[in-house]
């Protein structure tokens, strides 16, 4: 059970798996965050299949985007997202946008219990060797917003500017959602 005295920080984050059983393993780290001590799984979009970026000689990713609340920090949340991806066999070889069974990425982050960030809607910018959000590539990925779109359709990343209008430029990229 969490508790509300935790639960500070509401993130986005977003899931993507292309090897062994990628709807599983995407099933079963959502499980894996919700038991978190620190993490509570709000919702969580359909599952989408997408072409992958980069190498094309890879089989097609499943991607899904979850909003969830935590009490960890930027940096400790990607840390237990890091451990969950090993728990699931993933393995860093340095080679981008590779085949993985499983990928978390912090996509957005903020304190919600600050009344400045509830009424303008900002989210946290950080730039470290680890970690940058909000993530750098969400704004050019269909499989990241459109599923992200699907469970917060008011979302805005900026106070101007609404995920809706990222949407509609991304259209041309083929994505098919999977039924549940």
């Amino acid at each position: 059970m969490h508790s509300a005295s935790q639960i500070e920080h509401q993130a986005y984050i977003g899931l993507g798996a292309n090897l062994n059983n990628p709807r599983a393993q995407l099933r079963s780290a959502l499980q894996h965050l919700d038991r978190s001590p620190h993490i509570q799984l709000i919702q969580c979009s359909h599952f989408y299949r997408s072409k992958p970026v980069g190498p094309a000689d890879q089989p097609d990713y499943i991607n899904a985007v979850a909003e969830i609340n935590t009490a960890l920090s930027p940096l400790a949340l990607l840390h237990a997202c890091q451990s969950i991806e090993n728990d699931h066999g993933r393995t860093r070889t340095g080679a981008r946008w590779g085949p993985r069974t499983l990928d978390i990425d912090i996509l957005l982050y903020r304190d919600k219990s600050e009344t400045h960030v509830r009424q303008t809607g900002e989210w946290l910018s950080l730039k470290s060797e680890e970690l940058y959000l909000p993530h750098p590539e969400l704004r050019n990925r269909s499989f990241v917003v459109l599923p992200l779109l699907e469970i917060a359709p008011e979302l805005k990343l900026e106070p101007t500017v609404p995920l809706a209008s990222l949407a509609r430029k991304l259209s041309d990229e083929i994505l098919v959602k999977l039924p549940a």
